[in-house]
């Protein structure tokens, strides 16, 4: 089982909080998912959840390289120097960034944000769309920070082959595997799993749990 899920804002990527703030269980009513990665609170958009252990951790795992897209509103106007810099990786303190696909969004036809960005009279804010294949802490915003345009509002779009489509925030959708949509070699991975758990599976589902039953 596969769940999409538009994260809204202030919302954390886990089930519970000591705290009592908002998390995926004021959302999701499945006990047996759990999400591949993380989307900061303070961030919007997609989080992927599953049930299946080797799919959460060939989609989170940083050796995955899978490709993230982000919606990013900035502070300022990015110049083409600006861009090329975020194209060609930038320098943080925990090393160089990859490469990542950068490019000016149109204003996107999203909803409103609880509670809005702040807005500057004098200071124009731009649209870019980011692709990145690496997930570090808080690496989109300190990317765009270290070319002087910091992030106002930041919505992951895409995950691999999977996207936002309509989903509304806080709304979710159960979906199927479908194993024509991940690289090869995953799906090798995958589908050994899932025979090795079909041989581990009781033969006699009723006996195995009539011997099992507490």
């Amino acid at each position: 089982m596969i769940v999409l899920f538009n994260k809204p804002f202030d919302v954390l990527t886990q089930f519970s909080d000591r705290d009592q703030r908002k998390t995926l269980k004021n959302f999701i009513p499945y006990k047996s998912v759990y999400p591949a990665g993380r989307l900061d609170r303070d961030s919007e958009g997609l989080v992927l959840l599953t049930d299946d252990g080797v799919l959460q951790h060939l989609i989170s795992h940083p050796s995955s390289k899978y490709p993230k897209t982000y919606w990013v509103q900035v502070e300022g106007t990015p110049s083409a120097a600006a861009l090329e810099q975020l194209r060609q990786g930038i320098e943080l303190k925990d090393g160089m960034s990859k490469p990542a696909k950068v490019r000016p969004l149109p204003h996107p036809s999203v909803w409103s944000r609880t509670p809005p960005i702040r807005h500057r009279a004098q200071i124009p804010t731009t649209w870019l769309q980011i692709e990145l294949t690496e997930g570090r802490n808080r690496q989109v915003r300190r990317m765009t920070a270290a070319v002087g345009h910091p992030t106002l509002r930041l919505i992951r779009t895409c995950i691999g082959p999977w996207c936002l489509e309509d989903l509304a925030p806080g709304e979710f959708r159960v979906i199927e595997l479908n194993f024509d949509q991940l690289p090869a070699k995953w799906r090798k991975i995958l589908q050994i799993n899932e025979t090795d758990r079909k041989k581990s599976a009781p033969r006699n589902t009723k006996s195995w749990n009539r011997k099992h039953k507490k």
